[in-house]
């Protein structure tokens, strides 16, 4: 990762400690209803605690290691995604800006991650480019479906049933999910089945954006629970429904981890391309 991308890097790590720690911290600062307070804490935490970590670790390993460049662009990902449910998921309150902040930064982190050169490689025939591949096409496709599905019978409907209990107007995980998060990973999942240079790195990236999110999911929704154990919004089932998807995303990406160069150079000692789709 080059300069410009590892100094964000340090500025959105204070961003992030300074828009969550307060959540964390401050009892009445958050403004939903209690399930919803609950979920956000939870997201707060993952981010701090787990996320963050694993973007500086990925970061100082990224210099020497294509597998630590993939997991400082998931965490980063990890990041923007959920910077946006702090702003969008979460009634107005007096970190907002702080949240804003949070959100700007991850996103031209992410931006600037991108394009500073990357360690792409053609997956070798150690790679189980279909079994990874396959797994990603199969959980961008159950997980349209089932935002889709939860959406068209409410169309029309106000307010619509997918909104009870969480105080929101619409719900911005079915709207970046569906308009940018699983389109971008089913190109990935093609660009990898394609044995693609960009598929075989960005797919690394990928599987440790959705393992960091299965974590954050099931975090989220153990605490949203404790908050409000009648809200149908954050159950113990989906906290373990989570819990098992992150246990089966490890699968796919420990044998990537397996199969991808250990150094950023390509697997014939020559410097690898910065960008071969």
């Amino acid at each position: 990762m080059g300069s410009r991308t590892r100094g964000m890097c340090v500025v959105l790590g204070l961003a992030v400690v300074a828009g969550t720690l307060p959540v964390l911290a401050i009892e009445g600062l958050l403004r939903g209803t209690e399930v919803m307070n609950g979920s956000a804490r939870g997201t707060a935490l993952v981010m701090l605690l787990v996320a963050l970590p694993v973007l500086f670790a990925g970061m100082r390993a990224a210099e020497r290691s294509v597998r630590g460049h993939a997991v400082a662009i998931g965490a980063l990902a990890y990041l923007t995604y959920n910077a946006m449910l702090l702003v969008y998921a979460t009634p107005f309150n007096v970190l907002f800006l702080v949240s804003v902040a949070t959100l700007g930064l991850a996103f031209w982190t992410l931006v600037s991650a991108l394009l500073d050169p990357l360690p792409l490689f053609e997956p070798g025939p150690d790679m189980p480019v279909r079994m990874i591949a396959g797994f990603m096409l199969v959980v961008v496709t159950l997980n349209a479906l089932a935002w889709v599905g939860a959406v068209v019978p409410d169309l029309g409907e106000h307010p619509p049933a997918f909104l009870e209990g969480t105080g929101l107007t619409t719900n911005p995980i079915y709207v970046q999910d569906l308009a940018f998060w699983l389109p971008a990973l089913a190109v990935v999942a093609v660009l990898l089945w394609r044995r693609t240079p960009a598929g075989g790195f960005l797919a690394g990236a990928g599987l440790v954006f959705w393992l960091l999110e299965a974590i954050g999911v099931a975090v989220d929704q153990v605490l949203g629970h404790a908050a409000d154990p009648t809200s149908p919004v954050a159950t113990l089932a989906g906290a373990w429904m989570f819990v098992v998807l992150a246990a089966v995303t490890v699968v796919p990406l420990l044998a990537w981890v397996r199969a991808a160069p250990a150094a950023r150079t390509a697997r014939d000692g020559s410097a690898v391309p910065r960008w071969r789709a």
